[in-house]
């Protein structure tokens, strides 16, 4: 099985006792995470409203929208018109730029995401970078078998999730441009060059 703390060593401490949970059940079950996790938040370090979590140094541009629950950690930065939303929690320091859209995922602290970028259904570990336009997808709309597989250590296991996007490992690098396919697992530190396609999930049907 996977081991999460392979790829985002901070996971365990950040969310105890969901660390040994497969990726794609952890975001299955984000919404009592987030819950969980807002309820022990310091009042006064956060400004929390309807299901919205914003730490006070924080910094908000015009337009952003904010669909509970969200989690908005120290230091972060979310640029004019992003739009974040079905659950999502930025740990510190992360940046999330114009224009991105941010749905049902876990980004760690000092990771980056320029512009234009999509990420749905993921885990992103911290000190990643998206370079403009990389999409980490979440749903295969092209095929007619929806459901989602990953490959670890050459073995095909099924999420049973017809929306997972990537586990992301810390300090890994996304190019302008490029598309993590649904089910994708990133190696900390990999490099996906400008307009690389990652496609570990292969179809199966004819």
């Amino acid at each position: 099985m996977i081991s999460l703390s392979h790829y985002v060593p901070a996971f365990a401490a950040v969310f105890p006792g969901f660390g040994a949970l497969a990726p794609w059940m952890i975001l299955d079950n984000r919404m009592t995470l987030l819950r969980d996790k807002m309820a022990a938040l310091p009042e006064e370090a956060y400004d929390i409203r309807n299901g919205v979590a914003v730490h006070r140094s924080a910094i908000i541009e015009t337009g952003v929208v904010l669909k509970a629950p969200v989690i908005i950690g120290p230091g972060c930065f979310i640029g004019a018109h992003a739009y974040l939303r079905d659950g999502v929690f930025l740990e510190e320091d992360v940046s999330i730029g114009p224009g991105c859209e941010v749905k049902a995922s876990l980004i760690f602290a000092s990771s980056a995401l320029a512009h234009f970028n999509f990420a749905g259904n993921s885990i992103i570990g911290r000190q990643v970078n998206l370079e403009a336009g990389a999409v980490i997808a979440n749903h295969y709309n092209e095929r007619a078998v929806k459901q989602v597989y990953v490959n670890v250590a050459g073995k095909r296991i099924h999420t049973g999730m017809d929306k997972f996007g990537a586990l992301v490992g810390d300090q890994c690098k996304i190019g302008a441009n490029a598309v993590l396919s649904p089910g994708t697992l990133l190696e900390p530190r990999t490099v996906v060059g400008r307009l690389v396609l990652i496609e570990q999930n292969p179809p199966t049907e004819p």
